[in-house]
């Protein structure tokens, strides 16, 4: 599991957020000029790439790599490294579960900076959950990652009753000693090759694990 810290500057946000999350306009209408009856207006704000930079690492858009910090980059650039496949306000505990095959998830602190360059730049306390452009995927079954455990990964015993992930193919730190068959809601669905009893959590909460 890979935990970010984002750091984000006054100026990095360049939109700013309708309470429904929308982009509000810079651009205002004029008002008629004294005693000429004409209107003055006001230029258009530039308009900002599609899918970037409008709100901060919304659904589809991209982080860089790091590993103590992340930024928001396009996603066709060379910084690249994830993409937001779902995202979330609030904390992890409290808020909905990631998808099973996500790689990673990137918390966000929340900020809200007095001003920047459109408005107040608020960003909220959230996480978004994030899958890497390129393999790896830990998030995959028996990829030996991701925040969660599903069907088809692998676990070893790390003691006091407690069990950790590891990659299906031997290749990580750690050789695995149990995969995961089947989730279900109450153990008595496990099969009777069934050695040891995961937890994973949703509505089928009991993971069917046999040793290997």
């Amino acid at each position: 599991m890979v935990w970010g810290l984002l750091v984000l500057l006054g100026a990095l946000l360049t939109g700013c957020q309708s309470p429904s999350g929308g982009v509000a306009e810079d651009g205002r209408l004029g008002e008629p000029a004294s005693g000429t009856g004409r209107t003055s207006t006001v230029s258009p704000a530039p308009t900002r790439p599609s899918g970037y930079g409008a709100v901060f690492l919304a659904v589809g858009e991209c982080s860089s790599f790091g590993t103590t910090s992340f930024s928001e980059v396009p996603c066709t650039g060379e910084r690249a490294a994830a993409r937001v496949v779902t995202r979330h306000d609030g904390t992890v505990r409290d808020g909905p579960r990631c998808p099973a095959t996500t790689d990673f998830v990137l918390h966000i602190s929340e900020q809200r900076p007095s001003s920047d360059e459109d408005g107040d730049g608020a960003v909220p306390q959230g996480y978004a959950c994030m899958r890497n452009l390129q393999p790896p995927h830990p998030g995959d079954p028996g990829g030996g990652g991701g925040p969660r455990t599903i069907v088809g990964d692998c676990v070893y015993s790390s003691g006091d009753g407690q069990v950790r992930e590891t990659a299906c193919d031997g290749e990580g730190e750690r050789e695995p000693e149990y995969k995961v068959t089947r989730a279900v809601p109450k153990r008595s669905g496990c099969p009777d090759s069934t050695a040891l009893y995961v937890r994973l959590g949703g509505d089928r909460p009991v993971g069917c694990a046999r040793p290997l």
